[in-house]
């Protein structure tokens, strides 16, 4: 009779399903691929993004439908941080601005880049981190209604107990 050797190889990082996993639990690494396969993407279409020919209707589809799902595979088990948000929002920004191209000022006839806040105005669909929670929410709510309501209190966050006296820890 043979006897198995059960030994497991300890690492780093590997790779399930299309998503590193790291030993730290960072989530750094995977937003990373997630912004270089995006810039690739974008980098395709750039010349579709910047064309007359199409309507900003349709570069916007183009954006929701082809590149922001590219950036966006995998995010369900993201925890974001504001770093993290800020980098998403970035991206999204460079992709619009592409989109909406400049703007000419009516006083000087130059030309200038939009503001962030202009760039809100004119695009009126979510935002990339938006859009983001909203897949989370859909995904745990899937595993939500698999074992009914009892459950849902875990992700709204009630808790059973009161909060101890003192100061908060530090996190």
């Amino acid at each position: 009779m043979k006897t198995v050797s059960n030994s497991f190889e300890k690492v780093e990082e590997f790779k399930y399903l299309g998503t590193t996993l790291t030993n730290q639990n960072s989530i750094q690494e995977e937003i990373k691929r997630g912004l270089k396969l995006g810039n690739a993407c974008y980098h395709l279409l750039q010349n579709l993004l910047c064309s007359g020919l199409l309507s900003k209707n349709m570069k916007i589809n183009i954006n929701k439908t082809i590149i922001l799902p590219v950036v966006l595979y995998g995010s369900e088990t993201w925890s974001l941080v504001l770093r993290e948000e800020c980098r998403l929002r970035v991206f999204e920004n460079r992709v619009l601005r592409r989109i909406f191209g400049p703007k000419k000022d009516e006083v000087t006839g130059g030309w200038s880049k939009l503001h962030n806040e202009v760039l809100n105005e004119l695009h009126s669909s979510p935002n990339i981190i938006w859009m983001m929670k909203l897949r989370i929410m859909r995904w745990g709510g899937g595993g939500c209604s698999m074992y009914g309501d009892k459950d849902i209190q875990g992700l709204v966050g009630k808790l059973e107990r009161k909060r101890t006296l003192g100061r908060p820890r530090r996190r």
